[in-house]
This record gives structure tokens, sequence and C-alpha cells, in this order.
């Protein structure tokens, strides 16, 4: 783990989302005067998240930590806690077990989803606090900012992001950000 660089004027203090109505599961982000595009849940932003949902919450959210492929995307430059992932990183994602909404490492007992993937999409994640502080069991898991599909399609409920906005992003973030997504 890395330890955040705390430069004064550096980090971002809103990032705004703005969903589209047609399709819902596309947006677009501000990244200070870009305004770039972003895919969403399948089911777009709603205000109350369900798990297995496929939407997005609609929240003011903060960015926690980035987890990362060093093997693929080496140390991201960002104010933030940083930690790797690695081939038994996951993320608990079923209501019922103690360690819902929290990473594990794989194999795990309960559902989890696996971190370390092939098709690069969380080579670099970005946590936001959404169902953190209490959790809430079934109010929704693993709502991340990471790396989007070529096509844009849709997430389970994320914000993805070209990896060329990602970069432009990560330095942006540091401990007081937020994200409004709607």
């Amino acid at each position: 783990m890395g330890s955040p660089d705390r430069r004064a004027g550096r980090f971002a203090t809103v990032l705004r989302v703005a969903p589209s109505t047609a399709p819902r599961h596309r947006g677009h982000l501000r990244i200070g005067t870009r305004l770039v595009p972003v895919a969403l849940g399948r089911s777009g932003v709603v205000g109350a998240k369900r798990e297995g949902d496929g939407a997005t919450p609609r929240a003011r959210l903060r960015p926690l930590v980035v987890w990362y492929r060093a093997d693929r995307w080496g140390v991201p430059d960002c104010g933030l806690p940083r930690y790797r992932i690695r081939p038994d990183s996951g993320w608990c994602d079923d209501p019922a077990d103690r360690r819902y909404n929290r990473p594990v490492r794989l194999p795990y007992a309960a559902s989890a989803e696996r971190m370390w993937r092939d098709d690069h999409l969380y080579d670099v994640v970005v946590v936001l606090n959404h169902n953190v502080t209490p959790v809430r069991p079934g109010a929704g898991s693993a709502i991340f900012m990471h790396l989007a599909k070529p096509d844009l399609s849709s997430t389970e409920g994320c914000v993805a992001l070209a990896a060329a906005d990602m970069r432009r992003l990560l330095p942006r973030l540091g401990p007081r950000t937020y994200v409004e997504v709607g």
C-alpha cells in the first residue's frame, strides 16, 4: 500500500456524474472542465439501491481506497490509500454473510466477486462508500468506479470509464473528494 499524496489544491472536491435518459446505462462525468462518457448500471440510476438490481445508486459518495493490478496498471497516482489486487482478492456480495460488502480472500465460503479479472475491468478500482458504514444487508455491494468495456456497455451498478479518462481522474481523487451521482 502506498501513502496518499496530500499536496494542497491538487484534489477535486466534487465530481458529478450525470445520467443520460437514453440509453439509461450511460452518463457523463465532469473531471475539471472535461466531460467524459461513463457506463452506469443496466437499470440506470435509482434512489433505493438493492443487491442485484443492476442500478447505480443516486447518492453523494466518497471515494475511499483504490485497488489495482500492479502487473497491468502500476501504482496509481492518487491521494487515496492504495492496495494491490492479488489472484485471491475478492469482494463479498452475499447479504447474509458477516463480510458483506467487504474485501475477502478467495476461495470464500459465501458468494464473492473475483477482483483479479481477465477482462481488464478491474485493473484499477476506486471503492465508493455506498453501504459501508453501517452495512445494511441487501442494500448493494461492490459499488466501484472501474474501467469500462470498449463499447461502454452497462455495469452491475458501478460507474465505469475509459482507461485514459481513469488516468486523468485518479490524480484528482483525495480525502475530501465526493462523487455526486444523479
